[in-house]
């Protein structure tokens, strides 16, 4: 019985063994199909799947799936687009539609957050956007986003013998230009390098633009010239950089100011081939901008549009439209209300803006002689009241001549503040009458509040501030006080002597500074940087700017390549803490580096060559430097 009670123990251990082996064994077997499914997975880059018959499409499988294929349409999305996904059910139905066609017409998209390669090549910025591509290449699909429109459309292009339309831009040469701007009453042109990206991107912009003017009426041509093929038209013209717009009238060349986007482009342009002078005919109209106007309100009186008068005071209108409202009449009522006869100009002041040291108006008699430009003067020299109301939306076309000086306050002329506003304006007009020279405004404290603490002065307790903005970018700050006329005058005639000290801000002067790159702050820019006995290289920089992080090892190594060069400094200034005190330094992206040479401070140098290593450095660094002591080889 022992033996058997043996026997049956060691039976039921070798039973209990072989399970034990077979579990590792389908464990291995386990692993081995998991890998084998993995590397499936790596195998199918690309394997075009199938989600509801619209076809998935990648930067892997893109080129060999189009190999072949007489039209395919395509949508780029982003999965986290509202209206992707609300366009999804639609596409699907397009996709089916498509699928019927004889011969059958593929459907497919393609995630442009992932296959950003893609996306970039079709230059895609927005999404959904849809490509028909045809034998490869695409085709703009700019119509509605519906089911039957894009079939139309798809259908139409896989035609055999489709071709694409011509391009609505005119292309322009030097044996055309001439000839084509000169007979234009108007039209656009856009001078571009085939290199350039920014160019790459206006172009479908600009030609959707082109095609949806040449259907106004009358309509607007758009035409653009290879500026790096035509040198000469675009020297004759002033282009330096990539793309410019220029409008062109009758062959005399405006610049363009407008957007730079397909319905941007067809508003601004509609709006430009318009007079730019509105005719007025009721005396209401022109009383109502006179009682409740923020502007000077312009008006040319004259006998018809036929006189020469008229034409001259259009030209120098074209000019200034941006920043002039223009009107005109042949109104004897409205002659009789603004005092003046045919052929001459009057500007008025709206009654807000009048007091007893200024004239409410000015009159100006344009002749058949009068140069344009002499009633453009007339514009700028008189748009501006003794004191004006400075606003965010009147800043740029306005208040740029400096110095500038602006008493800061709850400025409000609705009904009930009116009286408060005029209140202080009063005594702004009885200083500023004395100070021809100077411009003097009043603003809203709310609007201009970042400028207030730019000054110092967003916590001075004071019921009015003051400040002056001076040339070159300087600012100069009252010291908060009960504000009275007398008080202004004296803060003037400080400034007018030379006797203040502009506001500057700057982080603390570093104690020590003797490291292969100067610390630029505020307060010392004008004793390094402005210093007329170096050469000086500065960086201006943002903290958190990742190029001017990864600058640093190089810029830092420059610094010491260049450390023993008693006349050339390597200097750097945090741009974002700092204020720079000098308007030819201008900063707007980071980094943005600046060569001033010790002979021409006030022209400095900016670099802008893609090459910012110690030897790009080095090499614009001998082509400026004016004091560089030791040779080429000894550097």
């Amino acid at each position: 019985m022992r033996k058997i009670a043996l026997l049956l123990i060691v039976l039921l251990g070798v039973a209990q063994f072989a399970t034990v082996i077979q579990c590792e064994e389908d464990e291995v077997d386990e692993v081995d199909d998991s890998d084998d499914e993995e590397q499936d997975d790596e195998d199918d880059g690309t394997e075009v799947k199938d989600e509801n018959g619209v076809l998935v499409l990648t930067d892997n499988n893109f080129d060999t799936f189009m190999e072949g294929k007489d039209t395919v349409l395509v949508e780029f999305y982003a999965p986290w687009c509202g209206h992707c996904k609300q366009f999804a059910s639609e596409y699907e139905k397009i996709a089916q539609s498509l699928k019927e066609n004889d011969p059958p017409i593929p459907v497919a998209k393609v995630d442009a957050t992932k296959s950003s390669s893609l996306a970039s090549r079709f230059e895609v910025s927005g999404y959904p956007t849809f490509k028909i591509m045809k034998k490869g290449e695409p085709v703009e699909y700019d119509g509605a986003k519906n089911e039957q429109a894009i079939v139309a459309q798809v259908k139409e292009v896989a035609q055999p013998d489709w071709k694409p339309p011509p391009e609505a831009t005119l292309v322009l040469t030097k044996d055309s230009f001439d000839d084509v701007v000169n007979n234009a009453d108007i039209i656009l042109v856009e001078f571009y390098a085939p290199w350039c990206g920014h160019c790459k991107q206006l172009a479908p912009e600009y030609e959707k633009a082109a095609k949806d003017l040449s259907q106004r009426s009358p309509p607007i041509p758009l035409a653009k010239v290879d500026a790096t093929q035509e040198k000469d038209i675009a020297i004759r013209f002033g282009v330096s950089g990539y793309p410019t717009l220029k409008i062109f009238r009758k062959g005399k060349a405006f610049d363009y100011n407008g957007p730079r986007e397909k319905s941007g482009i067809v508003d601004y342009m509609s709006e430009q081939a318009g007079p730019p002078s509105k005719q007025v005919q009721m005396v209401k109209q022109v009383s109502e901008f006179i009682k409740d106007g923020d502007d000077a309100v312009i008006v040319g009186v004259f006998s018809s549009d036929q006189v020469t008068t008229y034409d001259l005071y259009l030209e120098a209108c074209h000019v200034l439209r941006e920043d002039f409202k223009f009107l005109h009449t042949f109104s004897s009522d409205l002659a009789k209300l603004l005092k003046a006869s045919p052929g001459q100009v009057v500007m008025v002041q709206p009654e807000k803006f009048r007091s007893k040291y200024e004239k409410a108006s000015h009159t100006l008699t344009i002749k058949d002689s009068t140069e344009v430009s002499e009633v453009q003067d007339f514009f700028k020299k008189h748009i501006l009241p003794l004191v004006g109301h400075r606003k965010q939306s009147n800043d740029a076309k306005r208040y740029t001549k400096r110095p500038l000086v602006v008493v800061y306050y709850g400025v409000d002329f609705s009904f009930d503040f009116r009286k408060a506003t005029q209140f202080w304006r009063s005594k702004v007009l009885e200083v500023a009458k004395d100070f021809p020279e100077y411009t003097f405004a009043i603003a809203d404290e709310e609007d201009y509040s970042d400028e207030l603490k730019s000054l110092g002065l967003s916590d001075s307790g004071e019921e009015v501030n003051v400040g002056i903005l001076g040339d070159g970018g300087k600012k100069f700050a009252m010291e908060p006080e009960e504000f009275d006329s007398e008080v202004l005058r004296e803060f003037i005639m400080a400034f007018k002597k030379g006797k203040l000290k502009p506001v500057i801000k700057s982080q603390p002067v570093p104690k020590n500074n003797k490291g292969p790159v100067k610390v630029v702050v505020g307060k010392t820019f004008d004793d390094i940087v402005m210093d007329t006995k170096k050469d000086v290289l500065i960086e201006f920089y943002a903290p958190w700017c990742g190029h001017c992080k990864k600058l640093d090892p190089d810029y830092t190594a420059l610094g010491k390549k260049y450390k023993n060069e008693k006349n050339l400094v390597i200097a750097k200034m945090d741009a974002t803490a700092n204020d720079v005190p000098h308007d030819s330094y201008k900063t707007e992206g980071f980094p943005t580096i600046y060569f001033a040479p010790s002979n021409s401070k006030q022209s400095p140098i900016k670099f802008e060559g893609g090459d910012r290593t110690i030897e790009g450095f080095s090499k614009f660094l001998e082509q400026h430097a004016t004091k560089l002591s030791q040779s080429k080889d000894e550097l």
